[in-house]
C-alpha cells in the first residue's frame, strides 16, 4: 500500500486496545495473575480512556493504522468502538483476537479503511522544504524477526507482546506500537521514525512478554 499524507494530515500507529476486554482491566479481572491489568475504576472508565485519547491526537482527516486486537465483550463491540472514533480513515491489520473481522461477518470490514493479514506500507510526505521524505513500514500484529528490505531502513511495526515503554523499542529498527506501552495513546508516524533513525540494520530481539508466563490471558 502506498499513502501520501497531505498537508496538515498525520499518520498513526497503535495496537493493542482491548476495548471493552474485562480481564484487562484491573477491577473487572478474573485472571489468577493481574500483573498485566490496566489500572481502572471500571471497564467503562478504561474504554472511555482509549476512545478520549486516540480522539484526542488523532484528527477527523488523519490516517490511523491499528495493528490488531481491536476490541472484545461480541461482535456488536467492533462497530461500537469505531463509531466512537472520529477519525474517518482507520485501517486494521487483523490480531488473533480479530476472529469476526478477519471472517467479515456480517461484513464487518466495511467500517475500516481496509483490512489486512500482514501490510507493506510505503508513505511520502512533504510539508515544505524542511518536512519531506519517505518511509518503509512493516506492519503486522505479531513481532517477526527479519522483515522484507530491512536492510533498505525499512521499519517493522507491530503489537501483541504488550510489552511496557521502556522496553518498545528493540535494538534494530523496529517497535511495539501497542497502547500499553505508549500510555495507552496512538504514536505518530514521525515521533517513530525520529526514535529510531539511528537504530543500526538488525534482527528483532525480544524480551520475555506475558504469553510465557501466564496461562491465564483470555
Amino acid at each position: 500500500m502506498k499513502i501520501t499524507l497531505n498537508r496538515g494530515q498525520k499518520l498513526w500507529f497503535t495496537s493493542d486496545t482491548h476495548y471493552n476486554h474485562s480481564n484487562i482491566c484491573s477491577s473487572t479481572t478474573q485472571w489468577t495473575d493481574p500483573v498485566t491489568c490496566r489500572e481502572f475504576k471500571s471497564l467503562e472508565q478504561m474504554n472511555t480512556t482509549l476512545v478520549n485519547n486516540i480522539n484526542e491526537k488523532v484528527g477527523q482527516d488523519d490516517i490511523l493504522f491499528h495493528l490488531g486486537d481491536w476490541s472484545f465483550g461480541g461482535f456488536e463491540q467492533i462497530e461500537l468502538f469505531r463509531n466512537r472514533i472520529v477519525c474517518r480513515n482507520v485501517h486494521i491489520i487483523t490480531g488473533n483476537h480479530d476472529h469476526h473481522i478477519e471472517r467479515n461477518k456480517d461484513k464487518i470490514q466495511s467500517i475500516f479503511s481496509s483490512v489486512n493479514k500482514y501490510l507493506d506500507l510505503d508513505v511520502k510526505w512533504d510539508v515544505g522544504t524542511m518536512l519531506h521524505g519517505e518511509q518503509s513500514f512493516i506492519l503486522m500484529h505479531f513481532p517477526i524477526a527479519s522483515w522484507d528490505n530491512m536492510a533498505r531502513g525499512a521499519i517493522h511495526l507491530f503489537g501483541h507482546v504488550h510489552l511496557p515503554p521502556h522496553l518498545r523499542v528493540m535494538e534494530g529498527k523496529a517497535m511495539d506500537v501497542g497502547c500499553d506501552g505508549n500510555n495507552l495513546y496512538p504514536i505518530s508516524m514521525h515521533e517513530i521514525v525520529e526514535i529510531l533513525k539511528d537504530r543500526p540494520i538488525k534482527k528483532t530481539l525480544l524480551p520475555s512478554d506475558h504469553h510465557e508466563i501466564t496461562e491465564n490471558y483470555k
